[in-house]
């Protein structure tokens, strides 16, 4: 991991800006892509030689007023807005490590959700329990392990992802957000580290510096038993277990999806009690 993100971050958020997003007027041929460092200068109301010492890692904690600016002139949200703080230092306090077990009641609570896909992850999208209902959604891909690695090295999340891109970029952005929370946590730092030497697609949307926090959102997923299914998703940190979150899927009640989760629900449930009958097992 390079020594210097703040820096990166700023100059990849401002290679995203053109100028005329942002009011100013451009002239003749560009030889940078998005604004150039004295135009950002600008929008923050700084000196350029003081942003450019910013950039090159050469200044090192801006005060809060300085991030403000920043924030601005990059029009940034407030998920990436926090993330910049995080980046440059601004954020006090220092947090646990993640947790790695989960609660055994928890893990109960799970179970009982006989039509509801949900597991829970780790800052590093590490699958860290998962209910039956979510090992057979993601039954398609060769280890339930990691969603990042599964969604980047396993070429069926191509086929299960019926809009691979965005899934991709999701997950991206994901990890960038976890990295501001936890940026000494030696497993998300390692798991960057090599997919960004094993998959040219991660390491290009890495670069972009993109930042979204899991929350809520819609999956459009195409299971090779189920068929198409569209499902909402919700997240849930765990009290008491910090790092960890809980991933619930759903489907609007009486929908397509609601079906096909019912029918996958069966197979799945049919076919572990036939494995369990023929290894003798009650």
């Amino acid at each position: 991991m390079t020594s210097n993100l703040f820096g990166e971050f700023l100059r990849a958020r401002r290679a995203r800006l053109r100028p005329v997003d942002v009011g100013l007027a451009s002239y003749g041929r560009r030889r940078v892509t998005g604004l150039r460092r004295e135009e950002v200068a600008v929008l923050a109301g700084m000196n350029a030689d003081y942003y450019a010492r910013l950039e090159q890692g050469r200044e090192r904690g801006p005060s809060p007023q300085i991030l403000d600016a920043l924030s601005g002139a990059l029009q940034l949200d407030d998920a990436t807005r926090q993330h910049l703080y995080r980046l440059a230092g601004a954020q006090p306090g220092s947090s646990p490590p993640p947790r790695r077990t989960v609660d055994p009641t928890l893990k109960q609570l799970l179970d009982g959700y006989a039509h509801t896909p949900a597991f829970v992850l780790n800052p590093a999208l590490d699958f860290l329990t998962a209910n039956a209902l979510a090992c057979a959604l993601f039954s398609p891909f060769q280890r339930r392990d990691n969603l990042a690695r599964m969604t980047f090295l396993d070429p069926a999340a191509r086929r299960f992802h019926r809009q691979w891109s965005r899934a991709a970029e999701a997950t991206v952005a994901s990890l960038r957000h976890a990295t501001g929370l936890h940026p000494h946590y030696p497993r998300l730092n390692e798991l960057v580290r090599s997919l960004v030497g094993e998959s040219a697609e991660f390491a290009e949307l890495w670069r972009s510096h993109t930042v979204r926090g899991k929350a809520h959102d819609t999956k459009e997923l195409v299971h090779p038993e189920a068929g198409p299914l569209s499902l909402n998703y919700q997240t849930f940190d765990v009290p008491g277990a910090y790092g960890q979150q809980v991933v619930v899927y759903h489907a609007p009640p009486n929908s397509p999806a609601a079906e096909a989760l019912i029918l996958l629900g069966t197979l799945d449930a049919t076919r572990r009690q036939s494995t369990s009958a023929a290894s003798g097992r009650p």
